[in-house]
């Protein structure tokens, strides 16, 4: 008989365990989570402490969120495509011709007949990008699946092609200025949604945190599994809020600089008062398109059958296989909607710098990678998380943009990025071997 049983209240018995394991333990907290989260914690007291204060102020921290988002998008696809044992070498390259694709429509072929800033014109544009990026997608992942050639070799192959196209479609021209509505997608002043609106989804956000520990809860006494102490469901509630009502905070005490406010303000019709015009920036519109995406790819991962396809494939392709399901099929899906990730993050690329250019999305292959590797996504296949994906890109972010303050030159920094990949894999390598 096993040593733990389950008591009548539907409690698990303490574990044997110092209290650290114990609480670990009532939590259900990813040790491999948290432990991202102490080294991130590092990072950013140790460029605070190194730049003299000016890592963790609010313009810095909320400059960071805006430069995540890209890699963390991408990440979420990398997760699946890893899971599965496969690999893509080429999404920086998509997103630089997606990118490219975007610009030139909204800036050179719509013009001629809607004419500038039409309201139909980001729309067309998005759609357009977005498809854009599913069909190469579609195309590599046919190429993987049904000739049989090695992913590696199919998207290396990509990483050149793309390049090469994104710098034809215009001679290596960069593609300027874009549309008013289609930048807000990429955040600064006018892509953020303010203080009022801010608060409203960070108090929506708590809500549903609280909803969804209390809907977890009442499925494991449903199905009779072991739940969690009452006292770890309040911890983790009051966690999570605190995080999200903190970043608010931090999003609302970023203020417009004193030039843009004063444009505001003198088009409309805004008496300027002497102590200045406070306005704040709010959470970033790019940083919600990330949220969400984070949000439909976890419920993908972990929700829909698809997604337990993606794990079963990862986890040993020959029983997933003589178990029924398609993988070939599966594995065309996932590097499409790798595709699809690839064209949503070069509309917020393109939309932050206002233009199209064809070296955007150069090395973020590596980011991409490197950070779900570092959110606990095993390169054996079969293991990942979309959250730990979208941390690791929060902390190859904090490296980059900590270094960048620092004034550290751009081969050393290549050179840490380098180095936290292979120490990444090699912590992998260790977690899979001890947890045999």
């Amino acid at each position: 008989m096993a040593n733990i049983t389950q008591s009548s209240s539907g409690h698990p018995r303490s574990a044997e365990g110092n209290a650290f394991t114990r609480f670990l333990r009532a939590t259900e907290i990813d040790t491999r989570l948290l432990g991202m989260v102490a080294a991130l914690l590092v990072i950013w007291i140790g460029f605070h402490l190194y730049t003299g204060g000016l890592f963790l102020t609010p313009r810095n921290l909320w400059n960071l969120s805006v430069q995540t988002t890209e890699i963390a998008v991408l990440a979420t696809g990398m997760v699946l495509v890893i899971v599965t044992r496969n690999i893509d070498l080429s999404i920086g390259s998509m997103l630089g011709l997606v990118a490219m694709i975007m610009g030139v429509i909204q800036a050179k072929f719509l013009p001629q007949y809607l004419g500038f800033d039409n309201s139909w014109t980001w729309l067309i544009t998005l759609v357009c990008g977005l498809i854009a990026g599913t069909l190469i997608g579609l195309f590599q992942g046919v190429i993987i699946a049904f000739l049989g050639v090695p992913s590696f070799i199919v998207t290396l192959g990509g990483f050149l092609a793309w390049r090469g196209l994104a710098w034809y479609v215009t001679s290596g021209q960069t593609v300027a200025p874009l549309d008013t509505t289609f930048r807000i997608m990429g955040g600064g002043a006018e892509g953020s949604v303010g203080a009022t609106w801010s608060w409203i989804i960070g108090l929506v956000a708590c809500v549903l945190i609280i909803v969804g520990i209390i809907g977890s809860r009442h499925q494991r006494k449903r199905f009779n599994f072991p739940r969690r102490p009452l006292w770890a469901e309040y911890f983790l509630a009051i966690l999570g809020c605190a995080l999200v009502l903190g970043a608010i905070w931090v999003s609302t005490i970023y203020y417009w600089p004193v030039a843009i406010a004063k444009k505001y303000a003198e088009a409309n019709g805004i008496a300027w008062p002497e102590t200045g015009l406070f306005i704040s920036y709010g959470i970033a519109v790019p940083v919600l398109i990330a949220v969400l995406v984070g949000i439909v790819m976890t419920f993908i991962a972990t929700r829909l059958r698809f997604g337990r396809y993606v794990f079963a494939i990862g986890g040993n392709p020959e029983a997933a296989e003589l178990a029924g399901i398609k993988t070939r099929w599966v594995a065309v899906r996932i590097f499409a909607l790798m595709g699809f990730l690839a064209a949503v993050a070069a509309a917020i690329s393109t939309a932050r710098l206002n233009a199209a250019a064809n070296s955007q999305g150069t090395t973020y292959e590596l980011y991409t990678i490197a950070a779900a590797v570092i959110g606990g996504t095993s390169l054996a296949g079969g293991t990942g998380t979309i959250a730990g994906a979208m941390l690791g890109a929060l902390v190859m972010q904090s490296l980059q943009s900590g270094m960048g303050l620092a004034n550290v030159d751009t081969p050393i920094q290549n050179v840490v990025v380098g180095a936290v990949l292979v120490v990444a894999v090699w912590l992998d390598t260790v977690y899979r071997s001890r947890s045999k």
